[in-house]
């Protein structure tokens, strides 16, 4: 006999006060909770003094920490798990409690007050799209993200095979933080990076590339991605969580641009996340379209086979695709 589950309202419930789990972990990061208790601060009090709140705040603060599987308890006694050691500990290499700086960014946020009426559009009004013409958010971005964008470029470097790949000049198109143009001339010490975005968020990829020791084969180019013109005789293109952005025809228009920028032979690189064809699993890349929808006036998570579509459409061929650690997909094609 098939015994059928009684239905449980459990999922409405804890979707609706999922802005709980947000509020609370933003202000655990703020506080610097985590860092407390990896200091030696265990208990209620004890993390209370130490992280300057009220006993009863910072227990509660802890309690609810610990139901969302940040923390342990036993007894009055709190501890870190693996993850959150690694990932929220501000003392940690790997810390990623900064990147709340954009992605629990007022501007972020308070787009989906509207999501309704956004859904009825089916875009969002012009003054609530993030890529709108030098919008700040992206040198908030540029300082927020080089934690959580480490692993990919890691990834991609592997891919372009580092020092063995002799001389290359890299087009770093919507740099950011220019992590990845950075970390492919870490590897290749005969690369030379050449990034391109707003000037503001240019100048955070410039820190970047002195603190990390490439300065000296790392240029800028400022300017809008669509009209800058940024020359051609490249062997790589970064196209970087950039194409997510826009509608399949622009994405398309786009790419026919990179691929006039490269020397026959040379190969575009774009990270996605990137929705099985149901586009309805895995889950993070899947559910990205919902922050595109929410953020954009067009912009989609695309399925391979789109992504396919527009590099071909562009003029690219042998469009492969490398699946990384973590809910993003390398897509490497040829000019």
């Amino acid at each position: 006999m098939t015994m059928t589950a009684a239905p449980t309202p459990d999922l409405f419930f804890q979707t609706l006060f999922a802005y709980q789990r947000t509020a609370a972990l933003k202000t655990a990061i703020e506080l610097d909770l985590f860092s407390a208790i990896h200091e030696g601060a265990t208990t209620a009090p004890a993390i209370a003094e130490r992280i300057g709140g009220s006993v009863r705040g910072t227990r509660i603060l802890c309690d609810y920490m610990t139901i969302l599987g940040f923390t342990t308890k036993a007894g009055d006694q709190y501890a870190l798990t693996p993850d959150t050691s690694v990932f929220l500990v501000r003392q940690s290499p790997a810390y990623m409690g900064g990147t709340l700086e954009f992605l629990a960014s007022e501007q972020i946020v308070r787009n989906l007050d509207g999501l309704t009426a956004t859904v009825r559009r089916g875009t969002v009004p012009p003054q609530s799209d993030i890529v709108s013409e030098e919008n700040p958010v992206w040198e908030t971005f540029a300082r927020a993200m080089v934690p959580m964008m480490a692993m990919p470029a890691q990834g991609i470097a592997d891919i372009l095979g580092g020092a063995s790949s002799g001389p290359q000049r890299v087009l770093d198109i919507a740099a950011g933080h220019g992590i990845f143009g950075i970390t492919v001339a870490q590897r290749n010490p005969q690369a030379e990076v050449v990034a391109v975005d707003w000037p503001r968020v240019l100048a955070v990829a410039t820190e970047n590339a002195e603190a990390m020791g490439v300065a000296a084969r790392h240029s800028t180019i400022p300017g809008d991605a669509f009209t800058v013109a940024w020359g051609d005789g490249y062997d790589i293109a970064l196209v970087t969580n950039f194409l997510h952005h826009f509608d399949v025809p622009t994405c398309t228009a786009f790419l026919r641009k990179v691929h006039a920028s490269l020397n026959k032979g040379g190969r575009v690189v774009i990270l996605e996340f990137v929705p099985n064809e149901d586009r309805v699993s895995p889950p993070f890349p899947a559910a990205f379209a919902m922050s595109m929808l929410a953020e954009t006036g067009s912009g989609d998570a695309y399925t391979m086979a789109e992504l396919t579509s527009m590099s071909e459409a562009a003029g690219f061929h042998d469009v492969a695709r490398h699946d990384l650690e973590g809910p993003e997909t390398v897509i490497v094609a040829s000019a």
